[in-house]
């Protein structure tokens, strides 16, 4: 049987930068459990005033972009500077499990050992967009553990870039040459989010590749964004396999955040980012209520198969879920206490839960050594 969860003692091993008890307080803000999440909120309540102070910078791009290679060999030169870098890795879940491979630290093969870092990689669990729920509170647990740079990996399927962006300082967009990413970013809006941009693997063959590409996108930047921006982003070329232009990014990744700092926009910029948060946290508390609704969880098998059989349009059947968790759910039910979780974006409408484990396991009962919770994913006392 586990033991009492004693907020206070995760507290004082965060603040003392014991590795046991940031990768426990991390699984506790990722708990779903309302006991356990009531108990987050006084973890973080009390970790807050230390947080703050550190560069959040996140990290997208394409599959294959080489994301994982690149924060290898990023943080390893910045803890030989001298910086503590915190990696959060979020892997994609499997739609249908909900399992996650969690390979991200296993490419990360010297920051993963490095005493000056910490790499905790994290599923998505069927969040949209590839960013974990709990993202935002594991940055202020690592803040308040001492890493002054906080490098936050997304999945990169296309929808996770407003979500990263909105809980970092910095945006670095992550792209390859010769592989149309330049009009693709176009499309996506993913060049009006990034700060900065880096053409990877411009080593060998590609060098030259990378380069031109570079230039394209330059080119693309200046046309949208004019000659009054705030910031123009620069594109860069490197390579993170032979570490070659890993100082210039770094620089220009510096230039923009105290260019923030400067200009009272990252303290302005951080507080619009805490709202977004709050609304992004009703929403996700509405829909958990939705699902665990009495009334929605008996109306729905019907709705769906009548859905199925083409009797009933889907928005038709959705507005009959909605009125009855409006009028009868929401009535009779009661507001749920304030520290309940939100039932996972993929929970079914009946109410059967989706196995989460039947492939590599998620959040609640994986162990990767050293940084990671015990195995029954259950935070108790060292």
């Amino acid at each position: 049987m586990a033991r009492r969860i004693d907020p206070d003692t995760y507290v004082k091993g965060v603040l003392d930068g014991k590795r046991a008890h940031i990768a426990r307080a991390i699984t506790l803000v990722e708990s779903t459990k309302a006991e356990h999440r009531a108990l987050a909120q006084q973890l973080l309540t009390q970790l807050l005033p230390h947080s703050g102070r550190a560069r959040r910078i996140g990290i997208s791009g394409v599959p294959g972009v080489g994301k994982s290679t690149f924060i290898d060999a990023l943080g390893t030169m910045l803890t030989s500077l001298g910086h503590r870098v915190a990696v959060l890795a979020v892997d994609p879940s499997s739609s249908r499990t909900g399992g996650s491979i969690l390979g991200d630290k296993t490419r990360m093969e010297r920051l993963s050992v490095d005493p000056m870092a910490f790499v905790r990689p994290s599923p998505t669990a069927g969040t949209l967009g590839g960013v974990a729920k709990a993202t935002r509170e594991s940055i202020v647990v690592m803040e308040a553990a001492g890493y002054d740079v906080v490098l936050v990996e997304t999945v990169g399927v296309g929808q996770s870039e407003t979500a990263v962006a909105n809980m970092v300082d910095t945006f670095l967009l992550l792209t390859l040459a010769r592989t149309g990413d330049q009009l693709q970013g176009i499309k996506k809006g993913v060049l009006e989010l990034a700060d900065v941009i880096a053409v990877n693997k411009a080593d060998g063959p590609h060098e030259r590749d990378a380069r031109s590409a570079a230039r394209e996108l330059a080119g693309a930047l200046r046309l949208m964004r004019g000659k009054d921006a705030f910031w123009t982003p620069p594109v860069l070329s490197c390579s993170a396999r032979e570490g070659t232009g890993l100082d210039t990014l770094w620089e220009r990744l510096e230039q923009h955040r105290t260019l923030l700092d400067s200009t009272g926009r990252l303290a302005e910029k951080r507080r619009d980012q805490q709202v977004d948060w709050t609304w992004t946290m009703v929403r996700d508390e509405l829909l958990g209520r939705l699902h665990a609704d009495p009334e929605v969880r008996r109306l729905a098998p019907d709705l769906e198969r009548r859905v199925r059989e083409g009797t009933v349009t889907a928005t038709t059947a959705a507005e009959r879920i909605l009125a009855a968790f409006r009028f009868d759910g929401a009535a009779t039910a009661g507001p749920p206490p304030a520290s309940s979780a939100p039932a996972p974006a993929d929970t079914p409408l009946d109410g059967t839960a989706t196995d989460s484990t039947a492939t590599h396991g998620t959040a609640a009962d994986r162990t990767p050594p050293d940084d990671t919770p015990p195995k029954d994913g259950t935070p108790s006392e060292p």
